[in-house]
């Protein structure tokens, strides 16, 4: 299309090709999120922080993988300076400082997780089409491998950090779940925080709650396995959630944002505890004003998350669609106005994207 007198006058060449320069830097690295997805599912990026500079041959007998297809993939994981190739040698190593930040139980964490999220969305690609042209909904059931992944994100964000760094948040709390109380989880998924706190304080009792079928029966399954006998998962929808006073301790972890309705559920969560308990709330620690999050961590990522899960998720309930962004102004507000008086904010030094509050009736 050619461009009018008027455009070609303020059209600022330099400009439009350092922009397409980003543009193709865009679109490379996204072909790299995918490859680091692949690297992570497979268990390449944990053999290759094992093994010393190696032959694609070597690397794919290791893995039991095809040799030809590790080999395209070291080829993408080079030029994507993921991984260091030897011309010489025709070997491949996966730095320490890299693995640091790939690996299972590596020491920054796993960004290989929130990679699997870059193919998750493609997946689902047709259905979000549908979603802009019709405006409804979708079902979590529509999501392939969506709570293996949350798992997994869950893992190093809360069950790796409970004992130490994310109960201490509450003053006395630890004394209390020795001693014995009633804790429930509302939105539990595949329930591992709860297993884990269930195993760690026999005295107390545990519930999970979550919609989906799916995730109970595998949080169920793991505490049968486990012999995890103080707890216990139940499929529920939080919209008809009517305990009153039953729990001395509640939690939520990234769960709140996706319900029918945020505001219904806090209230009725803050109804459920018992005048002395305590709600810890875990969420994405953005900004409710879109100029505000230009620099906070994976903001875009977040934003598409929320344009293809949490937003149609959320719709498909019959919800407003708040969003992965819905901002920590807004959280605080809900439980303001949910009932609860006394309201901490935390943003923790190791973890800058989660958003988190320690809520009490009075």
């Amino acid at each position: 299309m050619s461009l009018s007198l008027a455009e070609k006058q303020s059209f600022d060449q330099q400009n439009a090709e350092s922009f397409a320069e980003r543009i193709g830097q865009i679109l490379d690295s996204g072909a790299v999120a995918v490859m680091l997805s692949i690297g992570h599912r497979t268990g390449l990026f944990d053999l290759m922080a094992r093994l010393p500079p190696s032959t694609s041959q070597r690397i794919a007998s290791e893995a039991g993988l095809s040799e030809r297809y590790v080999r395209e993939w070291l080829a993408a994981m080079t030029t994507g300076r993921i991984v260091q190739y030897d011309p010489v040698r025709r070997t491949y190593a996966l730095p320490p400082e890299h693995a640091a930040c790939l690996t299972r139980g590596g020491a920054l964490g796993n960004f290989a997780v929130y990679a699997q999220y870059v193919t998750l969305m493609g997946q689902v690609q047709d259905r979000t089409l549908a979603c802009f042209e019709t405006g409804d909904g979708l079902d979590y059931g529509d999501f392939p491998d969506f709570h293996q992944v949350m798992c997994e994100d869950s893992n190093q964000t809360v069950v790796a950090q409970l004992f130490d760094t994310l109960l201490p948040l509450v003053p006395g709390l630890r004394r209390r779940l020795e001693a014995g109380i009633e804790v429930l989880d509302a939105g539990c998924a595949r329930g591992r925080a709860l297993i884990a706190m269930a195993e760690r304080y026999p005295r107390s009792r545990f519930t999970g709650y979550d919609l989906c079928a799916d995730a109970i029966a595998d949080a169920t399954r793991n505490a049968r396995t486990n012999g995890t006998k103080n707890v216990r998962f139940e499929v529920r929808d939080l919209t008809h959630f009517q305990e009153r006073e039953r729990y001395d301790f509640v939690v939520s972890f990234d769960a709140v944002h996706d319900q029918k309705d945020p505001q219904d559920l806090l209230r009725r969560l803050c109804g459920a505890l018992r005048h002395d308990g305590v709600y810890l709330m875990q969420d994405i620690g953005g900004s409710a004003h879109l100029e505000k999050n230009l620099d906070f961590p994976m903001a875009s990522l977040l934003y598409a998350i929320s344009c293809v899960h949490c937003t149609p998720v959320s719709l498909g309930q019959g919800g407003e669609g708040l969003g992965t962004m819905w901002g920590w102004e807004t959280a605080e507000r809900m439980l303001r106005e949910a009932g609860f008086a006394q309201i901490e904010r935390h943003v923790l030094p190791h973890d800058p994207m989660n958003v988190w509050f320690v809520s009490r009736k009075a």
